[in-house]
């Protein structure tokens, strides 16, 4: 019976877990007496299970022709069609809003991006708050599976800047996994695999929370946005939760986690890296967090002087700390903000420096985690071109040592990390326009399309000195950027590779 549910096409198995999943916000609802949303939400996993149901038998037998193509629709699929069937129980338990906004609050969860057009948190129910947060947990882990089972084979995700093989194309190290099992069965090894590591770490984060004082709802919320990046929260973000610095501190560990995959799995391991340490992606997330905070913490102590508070030194380590904390999330395109970030900003007497954020966002975590924006390793496969070019210019006969397979990340993954920076930066200039013709001003549709397409929407909170509100857009620009959120979970060269006609001719 599983063997044969498991043969189904994937996007119909993405609705069966969708469906399944509703009945978890049903329960908590019931368990507060709200029947109405527990009711909307259990009739919501009965109507679509038995959608689903007959979705699976008609298409029982459908093999095709391609399985990675077909994963890559349906990955397509999940993050812009999915989110209509999920947005039907959210609409019918707010029953005030549009269907637009319920889609548009879906996509953004699904998408891992967190951001949400309902400013005050008071207005959704308890359940629909975790059925946000449970959406975007499930979206991240789909994001994991995917990554080491559909992209890295088809050397797309972040994995070409080390690999030689053309996009779109099995690469030399998955090749004889590509020969021994399909697609299908390795979305089914590498899920067994993950989601105890998954469910795990969110157990783990959820207990410390609560610990730390939480109540269970804002607990577990925060426990999956954390693992998942999504920055959702029931009580608009740590600042409304009682967990405190201790509660930060917990989140502030789990974060690592969207640093770099070798944090949770050994897979797809290079012979050139042994260890966490040595990882380049993680090296690179280490000195951001270093080197950014301190350098805003120099900006606030220059301010302290200005307004003569050198001596508040406990305001100093906490201005430290919400930097340390708020670079962090950023960096992992989570978008919580530290508790003491406001205090910092009215410690030094500074304005938000909202460009850091967005850079930060757009720099973005590793390769196959749940962290969207450009990624760590292609930056650093440029940051590694741009030394040995400047090494070059001193010495022109130099020959760059540390083998073939650094060679590789400075020659062929720092030009194919340039080509997906360009198309990052293409895709920001046409949001960006397409924004400003529904009558957005420049500064506002630049930081849009920067939280949208580094799936860090919690960045239009924090990016500008007044914060810029989902709700106010106009329905154009709502569907604007909804599109933006998937083109910026899947990545630029995912899309092409489906362009491609010799990839729909294989």
């Amino acid at each position: 019976m599983i063997a044969r549910i498991l043969a189904l096409p994937f996007i119909v198995i993405l609705m069966g877990i969708g469906a399944a999943a509703m009945i978890v916000p049903a329960l908590q609802a019931a368990a507060v007496q709200d029947f109405y949303v527990a009711r909307v939400f259990l009739y919501g996993a009965v109507l679509f299970l038995m959608l689903t149901s007959l979705i699976g038998i008609a298409t029982a037998n459908y093999a095709p022709k391609n399985l990675a193509r077909s994963h890559l629709l349906a990955l397509v699929a999940a993050f812009a069609a999915l989110p209509l069937m999920l947005a039907v129980p959210f609409h019918e338990a707010v029953r005030n809003t549009s269907f637009l906004n319920s889609y548009f609050e879906m996509v953004s969860s699904m998408t891992t991006t967190g951001a949400t057009l309902f400013d005050d948190p008071t207005r959704l129910p308890g359940a629909v708050h975790l059925w946000r947060a449970l959406v975007g947990w499930m979206g991240g882990f789909l994001v994991w599976v995917t990554a080491v089972a559909v992209l890295a084979p088809m050397n797309l995700g972040g994995f070409e800047v080390t690999s030689p093989t053309a996009l779109g194309r099995s690469t030399e190290r998955f090749s004889q996994i590509s020969q021994v099992a399909a697609t299908p069965e390795r979305l089914t090894r590498y899920a067994a695999q993950l989601f105890p590591i998954y469910s795990a770490l969110t157990l783990i984060l959820w207990v410390l929370l609560l610990l730390a004082g939480d109540v269970p709802l804002v607990a577990v919320c925060h426990a999956m946005a954390t693992l998942s990046t999504s920055g959702i929260s029931p009580v608009g973000g740590l600042s409304g939760a009682k967990s405190g610095p201790l509660g930060e501190l917990a989140v502030f560990a789990f974060l690592f986690f969207a640093i770099s995959r070798r944090t949770f799995t050994k897979d797809f391991q290079s012979e050139a890296e042994h260890g966490l340490l040595s990882d380049r992606e993680f090296r690179m997330g280490l000195i951001c967090v270093i080197v950014v905070p301190l350098f805003l913490f120099l900006r606030h102590w220059v301010g302290a002087v200005e307004v003569d508070r050198i001596q508040d030194f406990g305001a100093a380590l906490r201005a430290l700390w919400g930097g340390v904390f708020t670079v962090l999330s950023f960096l992992t395109t989570t978008g919580f903000a530290s508790v003491d970030w406001t205090e910092a900003r009215s410690w030094s007497g500074l304005q938000t420096p909202g460009l850091l954020l967005m850079g930060l966002a757009l720099t973005g975590g590793g390769v196959a985690t749940t962290a969207g924006g450009v990624k760590l390793l292609r930056v650093y496969a440029l940051y590694m071109h741009g030394s040995r070019e400047i090494e070059r210019l001193v010495h022109p006969h130099s020959v760059g040592g540390s083998g073939a397979y650094a060679r590789r990340i400075r020659r062929e993954g720092a030009y194919i990390a340039w080509i997906f920076f360009m198309l990052f930066a293409l895709s920001i200039t046409v949001v960006m326009l397409a924004l400003s013709l529904t009558g957005e001003n420049l500064e506002t549709a630049m930081v849009l399309s920067v939280a949208s397409l580094s799936t860090t929407g919690p960045v239009a909170a924090v990016a500008t000195s007044t914060p810029i509100s989902y709700a106010a857009l106009s329905e154009a620009a709502k569907l604007i950027l909804a599109a933006a959120m998937v083109l910026g979970r899947l990545e630029t060269l995912a899309i092409i590779a489906l362009l491609n006609p010799d990839f729909w001719r294989a």
